[in-house]
């Protein structure tokens, strides 16, 4: 039976990718460009978790708002913008949960600046949107 149709005004971009074996396993996108071995969070075998690619997913796209932020300030986001993603699986009892601190960069900008691109791009960020008020999350110029 395929799924309904998702609530969405519009639609940019839709992602499919493909899971076998979880955290032992491999995940891979129906167009071939990712294709990824998977493994538990401090397992010696070769690949990543999925708590790796959510923190690579979330610091790329809060880039990519910062980006819309500053052009919508008229200010130009450095070049070499960076944002430090951690991601933390943790357990209470039974529960596991998710924690998560982005650590951005944004040389040589005034501070107030780039605060209020990371206020915006946090506002804005499909990631942060998911996550608000879902898990604990950090916000930190550095």
């Amino acid at each position: 039976m395929p799924s309904p149709p998702l609530a969405l005004p519009r639609i940019l971009y839709t992602a499919r990718t493909r899971t076998t074996g979880g955290r032992d396993g491999r995940g891979q996108s129906d167009d071939g460009r990712l294709d990824v071995p998977l493994s538990p969070p401090g397992s010696p075998r070769a690949g990543t978790n999925p708590e790796q690619l959510f923190a690579v997913g979330w610091s790329a796209c809060f880039i990519g708002a910062m980006g819309l932020a500053a052009q919508a300030l008229g200010v130009t986001l450095p070049a070499d913008a960076a944002v430090d993603a951690q991601v933390e699986l943790g357990k209470d009892g039974d529960a596991y949960f998710l924690g998560a601190r982005l650590k951005v960069s944004l040389p040589g900008l005034p501070r107030h600046t780039a605060y209020t691109l990371i206020k915006r791009a946090h506002e804005t960020c499909p990631y942060s949107k998911a996550t608000r008020g879902n898990i604990d999350v950090g916000l930190e110029l550095v």
